[in-house]
């Protein structure tokens, strides 16, 4: 029932419930949906599954107040576009591969696809299954030609829940708030240089909750049967 419909039936203020209900936490009928169950799943094996997702960011040329906590007087750095941090990672073990594109496209997500794809089998992986959300690049007839092409099945997500593609949402949240954001960078290009450094610690040496706290890399070869 709405506020209004509380308020009628029990012959009180609006106002007066509506108070109740938002000191209640309960202003909005959304709050009372029941949250969806969590399902956590993991791949038994390196390619059975890997997620790709982009994240945009602002194009910098100069320190700006998310680093300095200051907003008169920071530098500014609005109408210098933006560019595009495309990810895959592998759902078993965690391997990450990353690249910073100047666009999130069918050509840059198709390329990225195709090189990704590359990576992931020089290190002995065949990925069978790719996971993406439903954005135009990764419907399209490209995108879809090159996963034939690599016998791959592409899997998308339910559209608005982001939360199908969680790995790949973690790590970019990871990334921000380890790289991206991690410090103060004077360009776009010493942001896209500290990229490759992180993401070879995150790869090779970082310990993941998620796996044990292993690295990706450790991971990796337990489930390929390696030793090292």
């Amino acid at each position: 029932m709405s506020g209004a419909q509380i308020a009628a039936a029990l012959g009180m203020a609006r106002s007066t419930v509506g108070l109740v209900l938002r000191r209640l936490g309960l202003g909005r009928l959304s709050a009372l949906d029941p949250k969806p169950p969590v399902v956590r799943y993991e791949r038994a094996q390196p390619g059975e599954l890997i997620h790709l997702d982009i994240k945009t960011l602002g194009r910098i040329d100069g320190v700006g107040h998310r680093i300095t906590g200051q907003h008169e007087g920071h530098h500014r750095a609005r109408g210098i576009g933006y560019e595009h941090l495309h990810v895959a990672i592998d759902d078993a073990s965690r391997l990450a591969y990353t690249e910073i594109l100047p666009s999130l496209g069918q050509d840059d997500a198709t390329a990225f696809l195709e090189r990704a794809l590359a990576w992931y089998a020089r290190l002995g992986v065949t990925v069978e299954r790719v996971m993406t959300d439903n954005g135009s690049a990764y419907r399209s007839k490209r995108f879809a030609a090159a996963l034939k092409k690599a016998g791959a099945r592409h899997l998308r997500t339910r559209p608005y829940t982001p939360r199908t593609n969680g790995k790949a949402e973690r790590f970019i949240q990871t990334s921000l708030r380890e790289w991206a954001y991690a410090r103060a960078y004077a360009s776009s290009e010493q942001r896209s240089a500290a990229i490759q450094p992180w993401i070879d610690s995150y790869n090779l040496s970082r310990p993941h909750a998620g796996i044990g706290h292993l690295s990706p890399w450790q991971k990796l070869n337990n489930l390929l049967g390696n030793d090292t």
